[in-house]
């Protein structure tokens, strides 16, 4: 079995896949990647299947070495690629042959990045997925995030030829769409209207399980706590601080405090991917909406993955000549 040595490890460096599914009831949240597109991106690019597992990084990626020839592509956002010192560029595929030394160094203009190896991470499967869950210490290596000196098992890789995303990759802008929640009957025409109007900034208090936010404090006129209940990717729960709080991959499965409002599916990545200083805005739209748009950003995703241009038969084989 091919391995994939981890000799420097960025922050939150991770194994992810799609996530785990119907374990809400005993309290696992799905975890899974951050920003899914760029991740099934990469896995295509590689030629995965999109139920493969990726390595998913915080800001820097790290430095890595495979036993065997493998294919590899990094997404996520911008980042400087190198191989044995030469560059490589994200959003295509690449071969790193043993004894290469890849290097991935920090995200511009993203904060969670993907790398994609051919034949994917095989780490066993804990519950059905392979994803890190690092809340409750499951899948990847022992729950935990990945440290310099791990090796990684990869899967058997399908012949592939090398490619490119030909097709720009870009997120939508504006206003971060949400649906009303739950108890949004707990929040008056003020608090509404603050909470539509106003920017909220996105603050270092972030991880895999929640970001908090900052701006004008919004008030439940109702009270600030409730009878716990279930949550979802996306809610936005407001403590008493009046700051709210959006609830990610690995969030709590229930919480007790009021939920104003749920990020849309389709917007949620880019909630994600909004760096640290940066501010937003919501825009509140129907349940009904919310479901159109994210049909129609899977068919462009279709559409995306059926993109891609196989590099010329000249960088491909210049890519091996420097091996």
């Amino acid at each position: 079995m091919t391995v994939l040595h981890i000799k420097q490890a960025g922050p939150m460096l991770t194994v992810q896949d799609l996530g785990r599914t119907g374990l809400m009831h005993l309290g696992v949240s799905g975890a899974g990647a951050m920003d899914r597109i760029s991740m099934l991106i990469g896995n295509r690019l590689v030629g995965n299947s999109q139920s493969d597992a990726a390595l998913e990084f915080a800001h820097v990626g790290g430095t890595f070495m495979a036993e065997k020839p493998v294919r590899f592509a990094v997404t996520g956002g911008s980042v400087d690629i190198t191989v044995n010192g030469e560059i490589r560029h994200g959003w295509e595929s690449h071969w790193l042959m043993p004894g290469e030394v890849l290097k991935i160094g920090a995200l511009r203009q993203a904060v969670w990045g993907y790398l994609a190896i051919s034949g994917g991470i095989a780490t066993p499967k804990v519950l059905d997925a392979r994803s890190t869950h690092l809340r409750s210490g499951l899948g990847g290596i022992d729950g935990r995030r990945l440290a310099i000196g791990d090796c990684l098992p990869l899967g058997e890789a399908k012949p592939a030829a090398l490619l490119a995303l030909r097709k720009p990759f870009s997120r939508s802008t504006g206003p971060v769409r949400v649906v009303p929640g739950p108890q949004a009957d707990h929040f008056d025409a003020d608090a509404w209207k603050s909470f539509l109007q106003e920017p909220f900034g996105i603050t270092p208090s972030r991880d895999r399980m929640a970001q908090v936010l900052e701006g004008p404090a919004i008030h439940a006129f109702a009270g600030h706590d409730i009878v716990s209940d279930g949550t979802v990717a996306g809610s936005i729960q407001v403590p008493s601080s009046g700051r709210p709080i959006v609830l990610m991959a690995e969030r709590q499965t229930t919480g007790g405090y009021p939920k104003i409002a749920t990020v849309a599916s389709v917007d949620l990545p880019r909630l994600a991917q909004t760096m640290t200083g940066s501010t937003v805005r919501f825009k509140s739209i129907s349940q009904e909406e919310a479901e159109d748009l994210l049909i129609a950003r899977n068919h462009a995703l279709t559409d995306i993955l059926a993109s891609f241009e196989e590099k010329s038969e000249f960088a491909a084989k210049a890519e091996e000549r420097h091996a």
